[in-house]
Parts: C-alpha cells; sequence; structure tokens
C-alpha cells in the first residue's frame, strides 16, 4: 500500500510542478505552495479506516516548533495519545514532522513527506498551515486534515473541503474566565498584553475585559475600582525589551498581566519575575513556566484533536466546516488543578464556567473594542 501511495503522490506533484509556484506566499519573498491542477475535483471524505490501521502524523510548521513546546503541539500531542491509548492503538502510529523552513512551500512539502510516510490523518496545528493545506486538501482527498485554529485560505478565499475539519476556540471565554477568576482572587489593578491585533488575540483580550466586569458587578465594586492597561507588543517572539515593558508596569502598580503573546509570554513572566508580579498564561496551561503564573486561559487542545479522531474511527468525520469548541464542549477553561488561586475555589469557577456552558451568560467575541468597551461600565480600560 505504501508503494501505490508514493508513485500516486510523485505522479500527482509532477503535474502539479509543472503547472504551479508562480504565486508569492504569505510569508514573504516564498513562492506559493503548489496549487492543485484546474482539472482536479474535489472528492468526498477518505472511507474510515479501522483503528489499527489509523496513521496519524502531527506536523509542526517550522524547525523551531518543537514537539513539547508547552502549547499548540504538546497540546495535540496529548489528544493524539490519549486516543491511541484508549483504543489499544500501538504509539508508533503517530509521528512528528517538522517543515524544514519557516515557509508556505516547506510547510507543503512536510505535508506531503508525512503522507508518502503512509499517514492517513494530519494534524496541522496553528494558522500557518492555512495557506499550504488549501491545496493539499485536493490533491490528497484520501488523507483527513485537522486543522488547529484556521481554516484553509489564500489571498482572502476560504475554503473548506470533505476532508478537512477547521478547528477554532472560543478564545473570549477563556480571556473572560481569566479576568473573572483575577478580580475574584483579588486583583484589581490588571493589564493584558497581547502579541499583535489578530482576531483571536484580540478575542482574548477583549474577554479578559469583559470578565473582570462582570466579577466587578458580582462583587459591588464601584467604578474604576478595577484597571486594566491594554496594550499589543506588536510581535510575538521574546524579547528584552517586553521584559522591561511588563517590569515596568510591575512597577507601576499593575499586580497582573494576562499574557496572550506566544513565545513573547514568556518575556512577561519573566518581567514579572523580575518585579514581583503576576501572570495569566495562554493556550495550555503555562504553570511550569515559572512561579509568577496565576493561571492560564487554555484552549483544549487535546480535547478537539481526541475527538477528531474518534469520529475518523467511527465513520464519522465532520470534515468540510468550522468548528468552533467553546465552554459547551470542554473547548475552553482554566487548569485549577495546576493553578495557584488562594481565594478563587473550584465551586466559583465551576459556577461561573456551567453558566457558559449553558448559556447563561454570553460572551461577546467581536474585535471591535469600542464595541466591548460600549458594554462596559465599572472597569476602567487604559489603551496603550
Amino acid at each position: 500500500m505504501k508503494k501505490v501511495m508514493k508513485i500516486t503522490i510523485s505522479a500527482v506533484l509532477l503535474l502539479v510542478l509543472a503547472v504551479a509556484f508562480a504565486a508569492c506566499g504569505n510569508d514573504g519573498g516564498t513562492a506559493a505552495a503548489p496549487e492543485p491542477p484546474a482539472a482536479v475535483t474535489p472528492a468526498p471524505a477518505a472511507a474510515a479506516p479501522a483503528a489499527a490501521d489509523i496513521q496519524i502524523a502531527l506536523v509542526a510548521h517550522s524547525p523551531e516548533s518543537i514537539l513539547n513546546d508547552g502549547s499548540f503541539n504538546q497540546g495535540a500531542w496529548d489528544g493524539i495519545n490519549r486516543f491511541l491509548d484508549e483504543n489499544g492503538i500501538p504509539s508508533g502510529n503517530a509521528t512528528f514532522f517538522q517543515a524544514v523552513a519557516a515557509d508556505n512551500d516547506a510547510r507543503f512539502n512536510v505535508i506531503v513527506q508525512a503522507i508518502e510516510g503512509g499517514a492517513n490523518v494530519l494534524v496541522l496545528p496553528g494558522f500557518q498551515f492555512e495557506y499550504a493545506l488549501y491545496g493539499a486538501q485536493d490533491l490528497f482527498p484520501d488523507v483527513n486534515f485537522i486543522l488547529l485554529d484556521a481554516t484553509p485560505a489564500r489571498d482572502g478565499n476560504r475554503r473548506i473541503e470533505n476532508n478537512v475539519a477547521a478547528i477554532h476556540y472560543a478564545e473570549a471565554e477563556a480571556g473572560f474566565l481569566a479576568g473573572y477568576a483575577a478580580v475574584m482572587e483579588g486583583y484589581r489593578r490588571l493589564g493584558f498584553m497581547g502579541g499583535n491585533p489578530i482576531p483571536p488575540v484580540e478575542r482574548f483580550g477583549h474577554g479578559f475585559i469583559q470578565g473582570a466586569e462582570h466579577a466587578a458587578n458580582s462583587l459591588g465594586l464601584a467604578v474604576g475600582d478595577v484597571e486594566i492597561n491594554y496594550m499589543y507588543l506588536g510581535g510575538f517572539g521574546p524579547s528584552p525589551e517586553h521584559v522591561v515593558t511588563a517590569s515596568s508596569w510591575f512597577v507601576a502598580g499593575t499586580e497582573l498581566i494576562f499574557a496572550a503573546a506566544g513565545g513573547a509570554g514568556g518575556s512577561v513572566m519573566e518581567g514579572a519575575l523580575q518585579s514581583g508580579g503576576t501572570t495569566i498564561g495562554v493556550d495550555s496551561d503555562q504553570y511550569h513556566v515559572n512561579h509568577t503564573v496565576l493561571t492560564s486561559a487554555m484552549k483544549a487542545l487535546d480535547v478537539s484533536v481526541y475527538d477528531m479522531l474518534t469520529d475518523i474511527m467511527n465513520g464519522a468525520f465532520r470534515g468540510g466546516r468550522e468548528h468552533i469548541f467553546d465552554a459547551s464542549l470542554d473547548g475552553v477553561g482554566l487548569p485549577m488543578h495546576n493553578s495557584r488561586f488562594e481565594n478563587f475555589t473550584q465551586a466559583q469557577y465551576d459556577a461561573i464556567f456551567n453558566q457558559l456552558a449553558t448559556g447563561a451568560i454570553r460572551v461577546n467575541p467581536s474585535t471591535d473594542i469600542s464595541e466591548i468597551l460600549s458594554d462596559i461600565s465599572l472597569v476602567v480600560v487604559n489603551e496603550m
């Protein structure tokens, strides 16, 4: 079977290479990942393989994107291993691949490499794959793709074929839980530092504001009792400048910063370490970074990957559309078992989470901060 797969892929790639590589990629200056030939017609989703025949590849978007990253890759890998363990599937049925460079060509090529290696299910963590998968979903109709935090897109066009499940998360709800918990714990001078103002980061921040407002109202606090300094750092990479900025906020009176900033969040946590501040992590449980991490606004990457793999095994893969993993699906939350709360209790968390899950509380997911602030009456937000 592997030999036939390799011959088929090679033949397709020869045809593709004759007509593709004309456009530029979205990383700037790189050639576009191969476009499918115009004659390719999207096929129905792949038939369900037997459990033992499921071959899973977790694919990283760059050489720097390691397996034990404490974030997307690690969360997805946890979901894969839970699926294998619970279904008695050998651990060797899952493999980790890395793109050799941080560009769209490399991401397309590593997708091909994983499939030629025998994978029939690919888990692709991160928006970096939206461009390469836009074409790959047509070229490999017998492969199921689980794309995390993104939708296949190219040049402003979004398209999801039946062999792709595009997974998104309710960041506004996760941010809400973080803001609510922080105020209920007793913090009053808060901060939010995002990487860049892209929609997922904006939703984290806007949910944080709404959660702080809800807690302030629940506690009967006065206008201005809770204050949030709010800014974007201009990037997601760690930087000494971010350490200095975070440290300066803490020295000036900020008690806690929610950092939705990727690697830059580590710099914020370092600033907290140097200045005696407190932080909230993002995406995965970041309690291990240092003791300044109070809790983390998590996306349940493991849950979403596990659920999609189970669907594939059961012949019920929900491809061809976007899925929003929210509180009702246990798609977001705080890791209470590792949080360092002294006042905010498990019972309080369960109560507020249940209100989100049942829809009793609805968090506005808008990326327009003016719309968010129009509904805020108690918390003072200082946009920096």
